[in-house]
C-alpha cells in the first residue's frame, strides 16, 4: 500500500490505485489520502517548520507557555505506551470519524446555501459539493476514497463477524490491529526523531540533508526487516521514494560507502528516541521535556 501510494509498485499508475486501495481496505486506511499526507512527510522532511513528525511535536517556546498540568498531559500522550491505544484508534477509529465530521461539515455548508438561495440551490448541489472544503479532506477524489473505504471497511467487519461469531472476530482483530498499527507508528517515530536528527526551520532546510540526516536506518533481525519490507533502510528511500521497498535493501547494500554518515540505530536504541518530543527551534534540534 506504501509503495503503491508512492507511484513505485507497479508502472501503471491506474493498477497503483486500484492495489492501493485494494490493500486500504485490508489495512481499514483510506488509502488515497494517506498516501498524500506520506508525500507531504517526503517533500519537508527534516523542515520542521512545515512538519512537526507523526505525534505533532510543539516547541520548547509552546511548552513552556503551557501550564504544569498540560505539561505532563502532553509528556504522558507521547509516552511509548501511548502506540497501543493510539495506533488502534489511527487504523479503526480516525478513518471512520473523519468521514463522519467532514460529511457533518458538508450538511451543514449546504443547509447554510439552502437558507440562503432557496430551492434554486438544489440544482447546483453536485458542483457545490465538488467544490466543498473539509477541514477532513482537501479533494473530492479523498472525499470519494474515504467514502469507498469506510463502505468496504464496514461491510468487511459486519460479515467477518457474521461468520466468525462479533466477539471471536473483534477480539482478535482489535489485538491485530493494536499492535501493528504501534509497531509501525513506532518504526516511523524513531526513524524521524532521534538524537541529532536534522531539524532544521523552513530558510536553510535542504532536502538532501533532510534525507540523510533526517532518517534514521534501523539494524533490525532479518524476520522483523521482512515483515516491514526492508522499511529500516530509511536514507536511501527518502532519497528517492520511487525505489520499491522490495529493491530498498539492495540500493542501500550497493551505495553504502555514500551513506556511512547516517544515523543507524538498534532495536536498544529505541526508547531513548521517545524521549525527543520537543523542538527547539533556536538550536535546530529535538530535545527531551527534561532539557527544557
Amino acid at each position: 500500500m506504501h509503495d503503491c501510494g508512492h507511484g513505485s509498485f507497479f508502472r501503471s499508475r491506474a493498477l497503483n490505485r486500484a492495489v492501493g486501495f485494494l490493500l486500504g481496505v485490508v489495512n481499514a486506511i483510506p488509502q488515497h489520502p494517506w498516501s498524500r499526507g506520506h508525500a507531504f512527510h517526503h517533500r519537508h522532511n527534516g523542515n520542521w517548520e512545515r512538519y512537526r513528525g507523526p505525534s505533532a511535536l510543539i516547541t520548547v517556546e509552546q511548552f513552556q507557555q503551557l501550564s504544569p498540568e498540560q505539561q505532563q498531559r502532553y509528556g504522558w500522550s507521547r509516552h511509548p505506551l501511548m502506540l497501543f491505544p493510539g495506533g488502534f484508534s489511527y487504523l479503526v477509529v480516525r478513518p471512520r470519524l473523519q468521514l463522519l465530521l467532514g460529511l457533518a461539515e458538508w450538511l451543514a455548508a449546504m443547509t447554510g446555501e439552502l437558507r440562503r438561495d432557496g430551492w434554486r440551490a438544489l440544482f447546483s448541489l453536485y458542483p457545490r459539493t465538488l467544490s466543498f472544503q473539509s477541514s477532513h479532506w482537501y479533494t473530492a477524489d479523498e472525499f470519494i476514497d474515504l467514502a469507498a473505504n469506510n463502505v468496504c471497511v464496514l461491510a468487511s467487519w459486519w460479515l467477518m463477524s457474521r461468520w466468525l461469531g462479533a466477539g471471536l472476530f473483534w477480539g482478535t482483530y482489535a489485538i491485530v490491529m493494536t499492535c501493528s498499527a504501534a509497531i509501525f507508528i513506532c518504526i516511523f517515530f524513531v526513524q524521524h526523531n532521534f538524537p541529532d536528527s536534522y531539524a532544521h526551520r523552513s530558510n536553510d532546510w535542504s532536502y538532501f540533508k533532510g534525507a540523510m540526516e533526517g532518517s534514521s536506518n534501523l539494524i533490525l533481525p532479518g524476520i522483523l526487516n521482512w515483515f516491514s519490507a526492508d522499511i529500516a533502510f530509511h536514507s536511501i528511500h527518502h532519497l528517492c521514494e520511487r525505489i520499491p521497498n522490495y529493491q530498498l535493501r539492495a540500493c542501500h547494500e550497493a551505495n553504502q560507502h555514500l551513506l556511512g554518515e547516517c544515523t543507524y540505530l538498534r532495536i536498544r536504541d529505541i526508547p531513548r528516541c521517545f524521549d525527543l518530543i520537543l523542538w527547539d527551534s533556536a538550536q535546530q534540534r529535538l530535545v527531551s521535556t527534561s532539557e527544557v
